[in-house]
C-alpha cells in the first residue's frame, strides 16, 4: 500500500512567500533599491546603462523560466492519478528544442555586443589635447587614507578637488610595503585598484558641482571601512584659482595642509581629537612637541603604525608637524 502524498497547506505556502517578499523589500529598502546612484560622468553613465540592460535581460530570463515552471506544474499535475500510476507520455519536438537553444545564444550575443560598444567610452582616457583640456593627478592609496597630487606640486588628502567639464585622469599606485586598495566613486565610474609598485588609470569628466563620496572597495586591513574619499567638483575658474592659491600657501607653509593629513592619515587611529583609539593618546603628550620624534615614527612606522608619511615633501611633514604640536603639544 502507497502512502499519501502530504501537501503543504495553500495558507502556509501564502505566508511563506509573503514573509520572503517582505524580507526582501525590507533589505532593497535598506541597501538604497537596485538602481545605481546617479551618474555624473560619462563613464558611469555608461556602466548604469550596460546595468541595467542586463538587469532587464535577467528578470526577463527569470520570469519567463518560472512562469513556465509554474505552468507546467499546474498543467501536468498528479490530480486523481495515484502516485504510482505513470503520467501520459511526451514525445520530443525538435522545432522546440532548436528555439531554447538558439534564443539563449542570440540574447548572450546581444548583451556582450551592447557591452563591447560601451566599453571604449567607460575605459578609453580623453587624450590631453582635447578641448576642454585635461587635468592629471597622482593618486597614492595607503593604509589607510588617499593622497592627491596636482601638476603644479600642491596635494590634498581625502578630498579631490576637480573642475566641472574638464576630464580628470587618475593615475594610481600604492607604497611597495602597502596592500592593495581599490578606488571607487560611484557617480563618476567604476572600480579600479591601486596596487603597490604598479599604476593604473581611470578617469572621469563631472557634469555639475558637488561633492561625491566614495571608499576604498578592497578590503585593506583593520580600518578599511573609514578609508574614504570625497570628489569635491567646482567651475573651472574657481578650480584654478583655488589650485594657484593653495600651490602657494603650501609653499609658504600657511595652508591647512597639517590639519588635513593629520585627519586623513592620523586621525582614524589616535582620534580626531587626539583622543586616542586604535593607537595611542596625543592631546597632551611630550612626543608631539618633538618634530624630529615624529618625523621617524611618520617615515619608518612604528609596532603596528605603517610608515604612513614615507613618501611626504618635508613641507607636507612640517605641516603635520607643526600642526599637532600646536593643538595637541602640552599647554598647547
Amino acid at each position: 500500500m502507497h502512502t499519501p502524498v502530504r501537501r503543504t497547506p495553500l495558507l502556509t505556502a501564502s505566508v511563506l512567500v509573503a514573509l520572503a517578499l517582505a524580507a526582501g523589500g525590507a533589505a532593497l529598502a535598506g541597501n538604497g533599491g537596485i538602481a545605481p546612484v546617479e551618474p555624473r560622468s560619462p563613464n558611469a553613465e555608461g556602466i548604469r546603462d550596460s546595468y541595467w540592460l542586463i538587469l532587464a535581460v535577467v528578470l526577463a530570463i527569470f520570469a519567463l523560466v518560472e512562469g513556465l515552471l509554474v505552468y507546467l506544474v499546474i498543467r501536468f499535475r498528479r490530480g486523481r492519478r495515484q502516485r504510482f500510476e505513470d503520467g501520459a507520455q511526451l514525445h520530443g519536438k525538435s522545432s522546440l528544442e532548436v528555439l531554447w537553444t538558439a534564443v539563449p545564444v542570440l540574447i548572450l550575443f546581444a548583451v556582450v555586443a551592447f557591452i563591447f560598444v560601451k566599453l571604449p567610452g567607460i575605459r578609453n582616457i580623453p587624450s590631453a589635447d582635447a578641448a576642454a583640456g585635461r587635468l592629471d593627478v597622482t593618486v597614492t592609496a595607503h593604509r589607510y587614507y588617499w593622497q592627491f597630487e596636482y601638476p603644479n606640486g600642491a596635494v590634498s588628502v581625502d578630498t579631490l578637488r576637480a573642475p566641472v567639464g574638464q576630464p580628470v585622469k587618475l593615475t594610481l599606485t600604492a607604497p611597495d610595503n602597502d596592500v592593495i586598495h581599490s578606488w571607487w566613486i560611484p557617480a563618476l565610474g567604476g572600480k579600479i585598484d591601486a596596487i603597490p609598485g604598479q599604476t593604473t588609470s581611470t578617469w572621469f569628466t563631472v557634469d555639475r558641482p558637488g561633492v561625491y563620496k566614495g571608499r576604498c572597495a578592497e578590503l585593506c586591513g583593520l580600518l578599511h571601512a573609514d578609508m574614504l574619499a570625497w570628489v569635491e567638483a567646482v567651475p573651472k575658474a574657481e578650480f584654478d584659482a583655488w589650485l594657484e592659491r593653495e600651490a602657494a600657501a603650501q609653499q609658504a607653509g600657511t595652508s591647512k595642509l597639517g590639519e588635513q593629513t593629520y585627519a586623513g592619515a592620523c586621525a582614524k587611529c589616535h582620534g580626531l581629537a587626539g583622543q586616542g583609539d586604535v593607537g595611542p593618546r596625543l592631546d597632551g603628550s611630550a612626543a608631539v612637541s618633538d618634530p624630529a620624534g615624529i618625523e621617524k615614527v611618520v617615515r619608518e612606522g612604528r609596532n603596528a603604525m605603517p610608515a604612513v608619511g614615507a613618501a611626504w615633501s618635508d613641507s607636507q611633514l612640517q605641516a603635520l608637524t607643526g600642526y599637532v604640536k600646536e593643538r595637541f603639544g602640552s599647554g598647547g
